[in-house]
């Protein structure tokens, strides 16, 4: 069986320096908010290109503390891809502020800068970009209609570690940048983690008070806060991996060059541009049958995922929030969309196999 993920053979590798590391942690005597959260906030923050970088519990967090510390008016709006993971969604319903629906480029399935300016409205305060599947989204055109309009602009960079836009990195553009390091990231932990980074002094400290039940000073409390605070050990070991982050993105980019070469034309495939590297943390393809593929697929043990099935408007959840949105491009994306293995625990041998398979469809 050729496995989508497997998180026990991805950290094999690192399983001695990860055994060290705990060892380290344990004996330290110090478990939140130690060294090991310092030297990893200063570490990811050089790696992003970013002035700070703030730990915090895990993704959705980062966003939400990102939105949070504007202070916006309940009511107002947030720009946000229709096609997006429902955490991205979810941190603005939590904020107390309007998810606004723009949709996709349908040939990167990120958002569709051409299509911002007419979804702003007076109420519009922030555009919430993400950086879907590895790839960063055109950030020169929306930063130029986020200055245009005096909108802040938060980056989810949960699935883009590394990735770059015109050779400038993911986490780099925004006001904030919020990062998820779920296990399965390309820069994953063993538990849930998450961070925020910065080029803005004072917003970094607004997070640092946020994220310490609004505490800058122990025992004295400036604002209203929440606990969602880096975990000491979960720091210590992104340190270790985040020494193999090149070597990571290099495998996965490798992986994804045997599917962009070796899948026919049946299948639409990831699209290439110069100004773009791309990271893979998801290899996705589309097919009108996809479903019927999926199948196929697991028949010849080839496991695979769908990133994601469901388009946020049509979730239970969001029914009074989104239904009235209409997103027939995210729609066709979330019925056609399928997710194929590319581990940085797999080989290219591997992949050649799911080559010749999906080919044989």
């Amino acid at each position: 069986m050729i496995e989508y993920e497997n998180l026990n053979n991805l950290n094999k590798p690192l399983f001695e320096e990860y055994k060290a590391a705990f060892s380290e942690v344990l004996e330290s005597g110090w478990y939140i908010l130690g060294n090991k959260v310092k030297d990893f906030e200063k570490q990811f923050a050089t790696y992003c290109n970013a002035d700070f970088c703030i730990g915090v519990a895990n993704g959705l967090d980062a966003l939400n503390l990102s939105l949070r510390s504007f202070k916006f008016e309940r009511g107002s709006e947030v720009l946000v891809p229709s096609n997006t993971y429902i955490a991205t969604i979810l941190s603005i319903v939590d904020n107390g502020l309007k998810p606004v629906l723009v949709e996709p480029d349908i040939a990167t399935y990120n958002i569709n800068p051409l299509l911002l300016e007419q979804a702003i409205t007076p109420k519009t305060k922030a555009i919430m970009v993400v950086h879907l599947y590895g790839k960063v989204c055109e950030m020169a055109p929306i930063l130029a209609v986020a200055k245009k309009y005096n909108l802040k602009v938060i980056e989810d960079c949960a699935q883009s570690h590394g990735a770059k836009y015109k050779n400038k990195l993911s986490g780099s553009f925004g006001d904030f940048a919020a990062h998820s390091f779920y296990p399965t990231k390309n820069l994953g932990a063993l538990g849930d983690a998450g961070a925020i980074t910065t080029n803005v002094e004072e917003l970094a400290n607004k997070i640092r008070v946020l994220r310490n039940y609004g505490s800058k000073e122990k025992y004295y409390n400036e604002v209203v806060g929440v606990n969602s605070r880096l975990d000491e050990l979960q720091a210590a070991l992104l340190l270790v991996k985040l020494k193999y982050m090149e070597q990571i993105t290099h495998h996965k980019r490798e992986l994804a060059s045997v599917y962009l070469s070796g899948l026919n034309s049946d299948f639409i495939k990831p699209q290439l541009h110069p100004d773009h590297y791309d990271v893979y943390h998801i290899f996705n393809i589309r097919h009108p049958k996809r479903d019927a593929l999926k199948e196929y697929l697991l028949k010849h043990e080839i496991k695979t995922e769908i990133h994601y099935p469901v388009a946020p408007n049509k979730q239970k959840a969001m029914q009074g929030i989104l239904d009235q949105e209409k997103t027939p491009i995210a729609e066709e994306i979330h019925q056609t969309t399928l997710s194929l293995p590319i581990s940085y625990f797999h080989t290219k041998e591997t992949i050649q196999k799911v080559v010749d398979v999906m080919n044989s469809f």
